[in-house]
């Protein structure tokens, strides 16, 4: 690993400091070249440890770039995941203020809820598919505190996988009698489609990604939990938003979530 502990340290005050002032920081890895995935995801729980040390708790994770979309369109080859903190999750309702966001993308997704743990390593398909209690449809919206969204996996990795919000749908849908590889997708901007997928493009099956994260996060000292959200990925290409736009995504089977997006911003620290 090529970053000391106070790199570590340093780093993720620094892409804290960032989130709350919404102004970017460059690359990491233009400043610290030797940085592998590891010491990346040191940076992200460190974030994380932070972040819950000044109130926050984490409500369960995200799996990203799952889809050969996403990974062409952010140049890396494989997936990721981050942590979804309590502060992150907007009401479906209400307007979401972007202005203390930096440069805001929307992406569709199927969103686990579990009723029992899963604990790698070993975890399979079928393991995640009798642990989960429902499903829901979701919106992700990313966010990036790199500067112009200049990511590698390293810098994306610190920055807890440019996790920003989440927006949950209000219809509980049981995984009895439903394939999640055959859901199609369709997500409109102001009204017009912008982009559509089916949740098999998720590493051929959303669930698949959930058993990935549960057998990667083991590495790294970690469990999900019951009660825990999932948001496995997405199948489209993510949507760049600007104040005043209102998203929504049709999921089939699913029912729809949507958010306007207005141009407050929130209270956040300085």
């Amino acid at each position: 690993m090529a970053l000391t502990e106070d790199d570590v340290r340093r780093l993720a005050d620094e892409l804290w400091d960032a989130e709350r002032r919404s102004a970017p920081v460059t690359p990491i890895s233009d400043r610290h070249p030797g940085a592998d995935i590891d010491d990346a995801y040191r940076i992200q729980l460190e974030g994380i440890r932070i972040r819950t040390a000044a109130g926050d708790v984490v409500r369960g994770h995200k799996v990203g770039l799952t889809a050969r979309v996403m990974q062409q369109q952010f140049g890396v080859n494989r997936p990721d995941f981050g942590h979804l903190l309590g502060s992150m999750f907007h009401p479906e309702g209400e307007p979401l203020p972007v202005g203390s966001l930096i440069a805001p993308r929307v992406e569709p997704e199927l969103a686990f809820v579990l009723h029992t743990p899963l604990e790698g390593p070993g975890v399979t398909v079928a393991d995640v598919l009798a642990a989960t209690a429902f499903v829901l449809p979701a919106l992700e919206i990313i966010d990036s505190r790199i500067q112009d969204w200049r990511i590698g996996i390293v810098d994306t990795v610190a920055d807890n996988a440019s996790s920003a919000k989440v927006v949950l749908g209000g219809t509980r849908t049981p995984l009895t009698g439903l394939d999640p590889r055959l859901i199609g997708v369709v997500l409109r901007r102001n009204g017009e489609i912008v982009e559509t997928g089916a949740s098999g493009a998720v590493l051929g099956n959303p669930a698949q990604a959930v058993a990935w994260l549960a057998n990667t996060i083991a590495g790294h000292g970690g469990v999900l939990r019951a009660g825990d959200l999932i948001m496995p990925g997405t199948c489209t290409r993510a949507v760049d938003m600007q104040p005043g736009d209102t998203v929504r995504a049709d999921f089939e089977h699913l029912g729809h979530v949507g958010v306007s997006f207005s141009a407050a911003a929130e209270g956040v620290a300085a």
